[in-house]
């Protein structure tokens, strides 16, 4: 129930946010309405933050510059808010009206005051928790939409709720997905001209991507685009999907769902009224058990522009044609207009995952420039005649059975929102370098309910096993200045962690970013020099935001480490307590303190092991366990390390691993796809990883990991 002084704020909501430059108050207006109007005149009002990028054109940029170069350094937190949750948190928040709005793990919405972070009201949408096993990256959530007093918001398990901005009651739900199948939604939704956009993921385990569109006053499905065909023969949909079906093999692996979720990034140019979608990856990873016979798996690693009342295609880009690599085209597309050849051309610009960075003419769909924004060696440059990248044979997996690549599996830059700045002209990238070796897996059949990439898990595990800790130090992230003109990069700044977290940019010439190692800092947007930071102590991924209430600037993020990053690429030495962080100029509010995780203690049964028990329990934990519990049993500490199970679990393991008895913290019944036999030989694995004291080479890897970085390749060759 809202606070007292909550309703205060709530009844006030009428009143303009006067912004730095002390804007005008506008008419009154209930709690979170916002429309069309407001949103595309987000300009006048510089102290609100009404949509996922601040404006259709999702530029994450403020044009507040109470905070700037020169007093960036005198920052301090203003006020601090617990979410109450231990896992990732990657949400934006919006501000409309001195109310702050966002998302906590497994879809929970809260409402706060801006100013003070008094909490109005929270929503728990109740996700079963058994649907974490189908969350390939965490049971994270980025956010809301707002519109004309509602909130909406995806959850996990694949529902869109419309929310009173008031109270947070419910207003109307719909099932968006079909609830037998493995889909999520992790993705915030966006409003347009009264249409709520939402996409959904799954990919990994074998699900048929597609975007929707629903009422927002009703909840009534408008349109849906499906990303791939069903069928090569059909009958299709719609007719975009005949074009698609001609770059499908008839014997394509249609059971799969073919992938292509649309699980992140949208924009939206309401002068040309073109909605802009990202397409994920393929299901399988294979292309060769994926389409026998090639193709070019459209729409699979695309850039769709579509028609907002009616879902109709206008034109599309692939980035990674028969994508084999997991190069989705999901990650954040930012609309400008750039001084191109002598004229103003209007753009779309993305760095997704396989690398390159690119700028097309978003009317048109013509691509303009793709160059590396990373080190890449799948592909040696993009043929800009043709829009195709030019493949390195050497990279193909499908074609050798085996083969590493760079950017790896989370590419050169993943669901972490960039931001580009109209003062400076760059765009800022929360970069990564990454090395993934694929294996192949030639009697790979698809299974519902399992981890359906085709991968050879148990070789990949096998490969890298002791390694981890190399791996993990010798991946690192960065912001990467970006001229999108010029096509180069302007600096970097280079983290010694490998968890990046999103970006914003500001009129006072500052960029804000979080990342894996605590730290919340403030660089010089034009030379990244760095000129202010706050050790929070809890990793942060989300992406900031600035908005202004009674005259005063903030900033803030949401602090909580996870997702595919966080829950392999960290070692947790706390608890990882969820906390919304708002910063001001003067801030004297202390930081929340961070719990200490206790000491980790071996304590397994003195059973003996056979060596076929273990090799068999490798086998069946890298295709179960291992993306939740880490490679050769080493977690990060976001869920359970079973290295460190209690005597407890190790006694319950086969009702815990089949009954579900802890399905209430997470923790599914894998009675569907393993059985007690299995569920034996995993816990022999485990019990093996438990007793293992690392080798010379496997301590001589951590060594160079932690003081050299010598890349894990290096070591695996």
């Amino acid at each position: 129930m809202p606070r007292p002084r909550a309703l205060a704020r709530l009844a006030a909501a009428g009143v303009a946010l006067a912004a730095a430059t002390a804007a005008a108050e506008t008419p009154a207006r209930p709690p979170g309405f916002v429309d069309e109007a407001r949103i595309r005149n987000a300009d006048a009002e510089p102290g609100a933050w009404l949509a996922h990028g601040r404006t259709h054109g999702e530029q994450r940029y403020s044009p507040l510059d109470q905070i700037h170069t020169g007093n960036a350094a005198q920052l301090g937190l203003a006020w601090s808010y617990a979410t109450g949750s231990t896992r990732g948190l990657e949400a934006t928040p919006l501000v409309a009206d001195g109310v702050l709005y966002a998302t906590s793990t497994w879809s929970v919405v809260f409402a706060l005051d801006a100013a003070t972070g008094a909490e109005l009201w929270r929503h728990d949408p109740q996700v079963p928790r058994y649907k974490g096993r189908d969350a390939c990256c965490d049971v994270v959530n980025r956010g809301v939409a707002l519109w004309q007093g509602r909130v909406y918001v995806g959850t996990l398990d694949g529902r869109l709720l419309a929310l009173d901005a008031r109270t947070g009651e419910p207003v109307w739900q719909v099932q968006t997905v079909d609830p037998k199948r493995p889909y999520t939604i992790t993705g915030a939704p966006r409003v347009v001209g009264g249409r709520v956009i939402i996409g959904n993921g799954g990919a990994e385990f074998g699900v048929r991507g597609y975007v929707s569109a629903y009422d927002a006053r009703t909840g009534a499905l408008l349109w849906r685009f499906y990303t791939v065909p069903a069928s090569v023969e059909g009958p299709h949909e719609h007719p975009e999907l005949e074009r698609a079906a001609e770059t499908w093999s008839a014997t394509s692996l249609f059971q799969s769902g073919l992938g292509g979720t649309v699980w992140d990034s949208i924009a939206y140019d309401p002068e040309l009224d073109l909605l802009y979608v990202g397409v994920g990856n393929a299901s399988v990873y294979n292309r060769n058990q994926r389409s026998p016979g090639g193709g070019d798996n459209l729409f699979l690693a695309s850039i769709l522009a579509l028609r907002p009342d009616t879902g109709k295609l206008v034109w599309h880009y692939q980035t990674t044609p028969g994508d084999q690599w997991d190069y989705t085209a999901t990650q954040h597309m930012i609309l400008a207009d750039l001084e191109w050849g002598g004229r103003v051309r209007p753009v779309l610009m993305q760095a997704p995952k396989n690398g390159f960075f690119y700028v097309l003419d978003r009317a048109t769909g013509e691509l303009l420039s793709a160059e590396p924004y990373v080190d890449v060696s799948w592909a040696s440059r993009v043929d800009l005649e043709t829009g195709r990248p030019v493949e390195r044979p050497e990279a193909s997996w499908s074609d050798r059975g085996q083969a590493g690549v760079t950017p790896g599996i989370g590419g050169g830059h993943n669901w972490h929102p960039m931001s580009y700045s109209p003062r400076t002209g760059l765009v800022y990238i929360p970069s990564l370098q990454l090395f993934y070796p694929f294996f192949a897996k030639p009697d790979y059949v698809y299974r519902p309910g399992h981890f359906n990439t085709s991968e050879d898990w148990n070789a990949l595990a096998t490969s890298l096993e002791g390694l981890e800790e190399a791996a993990r130090f010798c991946s690192p992230s960065h912001i990467t200045a970006w001229d999108p003109v010029a096509a180069r990069r302007v600096w970097r700044v280079e983290h010694a962690t490998a968890v990046p977290g999103g970006l914003l940019s500001t009129a006072g010439d500052l960029v804000f970013q979080g990342h894996g190692g605590g730290v919340f800092a403030a660089y010089h947007a034009r030379t990244g020099a760095r000129l202010w930071e706050s050790p929070v102590g809890t990793g942060i991924m989300a992406p900031p935001i600035s908005y202004a209430v009674d005259g005063v600037q903030y900033v803030a993020v949401l602090a909580g480490i996870g997702g595919s990053h966080g829950s392999h690429r960290i070692r947790f030495a706390n608890a990882n307590d969820g906390q919304v962080l708002a910063y001001k100029l003067g801030g004297q509010a202390p930081l929340p303190p961070v719990r200490a995780r206790p000491e980790p203690r071996v304590d397994v049964p003195r059973v003996s092991l056979s060596p076929e028990s273990v090799a068999r329990g490798r086998a069946l934990y890298s295709e179960h366990c291992l993306r939740c519990h880490g490679f050769g049993v080493r977690s990060s500490g976001l869920v359970p390390d079973l290295r460190h199970a209690s005597r407890a679990t190790h006694e319950q393991w086969q009702d815990i691993v089949l009954g579900g008895t802890r399905q209430a913290g997470g923790m599914a019944s894998f009675a569907d796809v393993l059985n007690a036999a299995d569920a034996r030989a995993i816990h022999a694995y485990v019990i093996a990883r438990a007793r293992h004291e690392p080798g010379f080479w496997e301590r001589l890897a951590g060594w160079f990991g932690r003081h050299a970085c010598v890349p894990a390749r290096w070591l695996a060759d």
